[in-house]
């Protein structure tokens, strides 16, 4: 396809399409006939690709060149390029943080690869807040928490070995943290809402009772902000 086709496949302008080619965030199309570039489909998943990541995600056309100049870079191997695109939209620390000794104990049972990584800094600094706020976690929840995103991280990279090519595994690690994380963190403040109204049965009862009755608002025990949080 020619450059007029590319902008109406991919919704894109002739405009921003020219501009990506001078930014080095999209590579040249292939010599055609007339002295006008052919453009592959290759073309038309980086575009979607920089569309996802400046208009959901947010990031900067900085970034997002960082991004893209990684996945056609063939010395960046998969791993770096996953691991790049997860530090990038999370806005994990680039540089070493020491372990905490809570991560020393999780990584220590075996479940994950000990190796150094951005996530592994991020979670240590989220440990030493932690425990400068009293929120210290113990064994069991660590191990509870752990089992379930192990599961989920399963499912996530199976998902994005599926992909065919480095910028879909970008596109799927990229949407997947944006969009899954949030995901993961409303259905988990819905479980904790339900586990809260079966724990404490008295509340929902009143509060329904209070919603249900013609003789005025509930009292203070009864409302719907006394059952809305866990």
């Amino acid at each position: 396809m020619q450059l007029k086709e590319l902008s109406h496949a991919s919704g894109v302008s002739v405009a921003s399409i020219k501009f990506y080619l001078r930014e080095d965030l999209l590579q040249p199309g292939e010599p055609g006939s007339a002295n006008r570039a052919e453009y592959t489909q290759e073309h038309l998943d980086r575009l979607e690709l920089i569309r996802l990541l400046r208009q959901v995600v947010g990031l900067g056309l900085d970034k997002i060149k960082t991004l893209t100049s990684a996945v056609d870079n063939p010395e960046v191997d998969v791993l770096n390029l996953l691991g790049l695109a997860q530090a990038t939209v999370l806005g994990l620390p680039a540089e070493a943080v020491p372990d905490h000794r809570w991560t020393t104990e999780l990584m220590s049972g075996g479940r994950w690869l000990d190796a150094p990584s951005p996530a592994r800094n991020s979670l240590s600094e989220l440990f030493g807040q932690m425990e400068e706020l009293g929120m210290a976690p113990d064994a069991t929840v660590l191990s509870a928490y752990a089992a379930a995103v192990d599961q989920v991280a399963a499912l996530d990279i199976g998902h994005v070995a599926e992909q065919s090519t480095r910028d879909q595994m970008v596109r799927t690690v990229a949407m997947g943290t944006f969009l899954y994380s949030k995901l993961l963190l409303r259905m988990l403040a819905l479980a904790q809402t339900s586990r809260a109204m079966q724990r404490f049965p008295e509340r929902r009862a009143a509060g329904s009772a209070g919603t249900d009755s013609n003789d005025g608002p509930a009292n203070d025990d009864g409302g719907a902000a006394g059952r809305s949080g866990a």
